[in-house]
């Protein structure tokens, strides 16, 4: 089930990757998020391209290898728990985002349980 979860959570990053790193203005402009010029899109490649095509190698290294699985998990739970710490201080310091961010809250959230749940599955294994 880990490995399945694994290659699901490498899938979907680089999915969102490969659109961040190729379009970056477009991705944030469909988020409701401007950002402009050529250090927006260099910030943004760098951010939400890089940093998501990394994840989508190392979920995709845990999804195909023992020895990497618990590497992958660990990274996405203090990964996905400091998405998830930062979008409640977010909503306390600036109330609630648009409706279309709660589907990030939403994915965040799942991956952070998803990986505790995967850790927690290696320890009693």
């Amino acid at each position: 089930m880990t490995r399945i979860f694994l290659a699901l959570v490498a899938l979907s990053f680089l999915a969102f990757g490969t659109w961040s790193l190729l379009y970056p203005i477009d991705m944030t402009s469909q988020l409701g998020v401007d950002v402009s010029g050529q250090n927006g899109s260099f910030e943004m490649r760098g951010i939400y391209g890089g940093v998501s095509l990394g994840t989508a190698v190392l979920c995709a290294a845990g999804a195909a290898t023992a020895s990497m699985r618990r590497p992958a998990l660990w990274f996405l739970a203090t990964y996905m728990g400091g998405y998830c710490a930062s979008r409640v201080a977010a909503f306390i310091l600036d109330g609630p985002p648009s409706d279309y961010f709660y589907s990030f809250i939403a994915f965040e959230a799942a991956i952070l349980v998803g990986a505790v749940l995967g850790l927690r599955s290696l320890a009693r294994s």
